[in-house]
């Protein structure tokens, strides 16, 4: 596994092995003692699956506050999405600042982000299945969200508020300017700074 900085500290992209042959291939997806090696102590608790039959499909930007916040593992194992992480800590030097790339079966590519970041995506098309391991339960008490398409943001979405095809609660989050703090930055180690295969 390859383990790669993006422009914000802490938020990794993943680049597991593939190994093919005319039958198809095999990867192996996650093994905790690469992963602790690489990102620190981090114990997964629960994995999601979500389907979206539309391309055009938005989720998020949602995020649970402490003591039930969550570091996420991300990967899309079918179809294709636009995933986007972005740093809501407090005190941070890219508070507001946003990391997005595209996952997709076809990539296998995995995003880590830790608690602290409000994280949502765009299916790019139809039958996209996305895959993720949280490190705390789900808590409907402590969920919170940030307006996906907030220009403070700046994200580029590949779909716009008229064509976006979004959940009620969705539609309604509070912008960057409204959200209360409820994460401060600390430098927790050098991860994010670095590439590395394992």
């Amino acid at each position: 596994m390859r383990f790669d900085g993006t422009t914000i500290e802490d938020v990794l992209l993943i680049t597991p092995k593939k190994f093919g042959d005319s039958r198809g291939y095999f990867i192996e997806t996650f093994r905790a003692d690469i992963f602790e090696s690489a990102i620190g102590l981090f114990t997964f608790v629960q994995d999601n699956r979500s389907y979206s039959a539309e391309a055009g499909t938005v989720r998020g930007l949602h995020f649970q506050i402490h003591p039930h916040a969550q570091g996420k593992l991300v990967s899309c194992s079918s179809g294709a999405i636009l995933d986007v992480a972005v740093d809501i800590r407090a005190g941070s030097p890219t508070y507001g600042k946003f990391v997005a790339v595209e996952l997709s079966a076809e990539n296998a590519l995995q995003l880590w982000l830790p608690p602290g970041f409000a994280h949502g995506f765009c299916t790019l098309v139809a039958n996209t299945v996305v895959t993720y391991k949280v490190t705390d339960y789900y808590s409907a008490e402590h969920d919170r969200g940030l307006l996906w398409n907030d220009p403070a943001l700046g994200i580029e979405w590949p779909v716009t508020a008229d064509n976006a095809i979004l959940s009620e609660k969705d539609r309604k989050q509070p912008t960057l300017a409204e959200l209360p703090s409820s994460f401060a930055y600390a430098v927790n180690n050098e991860f994010g700074k670095h590439s590395r295969s394992q």
